[in-house]
């Protein structure tokens, strides 16, 4: 398979990034095909919550359930795809650059297909993500270096 992976600098401390990237809530706010996002379960996140994410592809919105596989903040978070035909592995790494008041963030994601989704990924999904995942980081890195403003 050929995971994607991106980086960005964003004039936020590490805590600030893994703390806005991981809460389910700001999914919507700067993932693109994100249309809702919700907590299977009360309380904080950790490896094992589950989420249950809504997204746009094409006309149709698709939910699928999310776990987060590695919870390390401000370092590190993983995330797999439990359900559907397409099934998302995401992993998000954080090093602190000029003392700690910036973060480089880097983003991997990967698809693994099953049934149609085998023919839905390289076709049409790693694409897909291709193209939408620069525009994440940007949202991303704006939400972030605006908040408070």
């Amino acid at each position: 398979m050929s995971t994607i992976r991106r980086t960005i600098v964003v004039d936020r401390t590490p805590d600030d990034v893994h703390a806005y990237a991981t809460d389910p809530s700001h999914l919507p706010e700067w993932q693109l095909s994100a249309v809702s996002a919700q907590p299977l379960e009360d309380g904080p996140v950790h490896t094992g919550s589950r989420v249950r994410v809504t997204r746009r592809i094409g006309a149709r919105e698709i939910p699928t359930t999310m776990e987060y596989t590695e919870y390390d903040p401000p370092r590190s978070w993983g995330m797999r795809g439990l359900d559907g035909p397409v099934r998302a592995r995401v992993h998000g790494e954080i090093e602190p650059l000029a003392e700690g008041s910036r973060s480089r963030l880097t983003l991997e994601i990967d698809f693994e297909g099953h049934g149609l989704g085998r023919a839905l990924v390289p076709l049409v999904v790693r694409p897909q993500a291709r193209k939408e995942l620069p525009r994440n980081e940007r949202a991303l890195k704006d939400r972030l270096e605006h908040i408070g403003e």
